[in-house]
């Protein structure tokens, strides 16, 4: 099994009032905490995508083993945009993707998708609560399609909508809860 992390963070955190891959909270950066989550839960490699904020988030992560840095420079058009370049900069037979926005998603729920077992054609997210949610597994099969409809904000919710996707429990875990305000 060949899973890259892949972590989304351009997004300029309108209601945040500054990047999210810039936050920091009493556990530390939320980018840094991201990356190792990911690592942690099982994947030896991860792409984190950068847009708003770039210059001051990059050495944050840039020298972490393991970890590629790729600019999306159409970030302000929408997760979309990042999701796409983050696909095309990804290797292997599936990308878990992440989001930075989500510091209570621990390696134990990164660990607990993959567990669903990851190939070329695999789809699968977490989902909490009967709620579905992030990481979401991505096999290989399935990139070029998510990257297609990936618009806006949407990222690959309206794939996954027509497409079989495997939910895994975590709610149990965590809350999954994206955070928007300080």
């Amino acid at each position: 099994m060949s899973v890259t992390g892949l972590l989304l963070a351009a997004g300029a955190g309108s209601r945040m009032g500054m990047p999210k891959a810039l936050v920091h909270d009493e556990h530390g950066s939320w980018l840094v905490r991201a990356v190792r989550v990911l690592r942690e839960g099982g994947c030896p490699r991860v792409v984190v995508v950068l847009g708003a904020g770039a210059d001051e988030a990059e050495p944050l992560v840039s020298g972490l083993s393991g970890v590629r840095v790729v600019r999306c420079e159409d970030w302000a058009s929408g997760m979309g945009a990042s999701l796409a370049t983050g696909l095309a900069a990804t290797d292997g037979e599936a990308a878990l993707v992440h989001l930075v926005d989500l510091p209570d998603v621990t390696s134990a729920v990164v660990a607990r998708v993959l567990a669903t077992g990851a190939g070329t054609a695999t789809l699968a997210r977490a989902s909490y609560d009967g709620r579905p949610g992030h990481p979401v597994l991505l096999g290989r099969d399935h990139w070029a399609g998510v990257a297609d409809s990936a618009t806006g904000d949407r990222g690959a919710r309206d794939y996954l909508a027509r497409h079989a996707t495997a939910l895994v429990e975590c709610g149990d875990l965590a809350q999954g809860h994206d955070v928007d305000t300080r």
